[in-house]
């Protein structure tokens, strides 16, 4: 569809959106909330990543509030489990997987709803939790230029900015496998937030194991717990110069709404509005 055949707004386009497939490629699909006050010439993207419970409607539906305080499109991808294989579920989380490059399946969910909705698709925010943290940050060092702010809550595996280790571990060879390399400078301009909840110490989901899908020499070396690794992940953050926002949340365990709050705390003051209750 050419922006001269695209239809005008209905009201199945503001507020809560239905289920949209993405024209790139149509095993993937989104859903957003569109501000019903604002003026649409300024509104921004922010993208929310699920984790791997796949429940996209519900994570665009905690930042509703935000996105009318904001002025924000909220953006909420579905990356189904079982793409190729029937019971995968990881498949987003590390970036590539069988041939899918999910940096490129979102960022052309961008395109798809910036044409649409008439906004800039320069820079966008990111949120992602727990699986959808796998993701954000991994997005977050292929493609620093595109993103306003970041928030990556619980990830159970980081990677880190280690140029001796090989991806997913380190960065070593990430130019080589995805055609972008790093750009420190990039990366330092980009505020990033961190939250887990200090009673987040499960490690059934998290240790890596020889023979399994994940394992590589390293794979558990930032830690035993999500607390652990996130620390590991503000470190290697922050003696690369980027400006980090640490948040351990007390008496949280694994809980999505709970990091959610924390991240629309780090959003409202990121993107400029003192009170995410307050329409702008």
């Amino acid at each position: 569809m050419t922006d001269s055949t695209i239809p005008p707004l209905s009201p199945y386009d503001l507020g809560r959106t239905p289920a949209t497939a993405c024209r790139a490629d149509q095993r993937f699909s989104y859903c957003l909330y569109v501000p019903t006050t604002g003026e649409a010439s300024d509104r921004r993207i922010l993208v929310a990543v699920h984790g791997t419970e796949r429940g996209n409607q519900a994570m665009r539906d905690l930042f509703s509030d935000l996105a009318e305080a904001l002025n924000l499109i909220i953006l909420a991808p579905l990356f189904p489990c079982g793409i190729d294989e029937p019971y995968d579920r990881d498949n987003y989380k590390y970036i590539e997987y069988r041939g899918i490059r999910f940096d490129q399946v979102l960022l052309s969910m961008i395109d798809e709803v910036a044409a649409r909705y008439g906004v800039d698709a320069g820079r966008f925010s990111l949120f992602g939790f727990s699986g959808g943290a796998h993701f954000v940050h991994r997005f977050y060092y292929l493609h620093p230029q595109r993103l306003s702010a970041l928030s990556v809550c619980a990830p159970g595996s980081p990677t880190l900015l280690d140029s001796h280790k090989p991806w997913w571990v380190g960065v070593a060879d990430m130019e080589a496998r995805f055609g972008r390399p790093l750009d420190p400078p990039a990366l330092r301009a980009v505020p990033v937030h961190l939250a887990v909840g200090d009673a987040d110490t499960d490690t059934w989901e998290i240790t890596h194991k020889p023979g399994g899908a994940h394992w590589m020499e390293g794979a558990n070396g930032a830690g035993a717990t999500r607390i652990e690794r996130l620390k590991a992940l503000e470190a290697s953050l922050s003696a690369a110069g980027v400006r980090v926002r640490m948040d351990i949340l007390p008496g949280v365990r694994h809980q999505r709404d709970a990091l959610a709050q924390s991240a629309i705390a780090f959003f409202t003051q990121a993107l400029g509005a003192k009170d995410a209750s307050t329409p702008c």
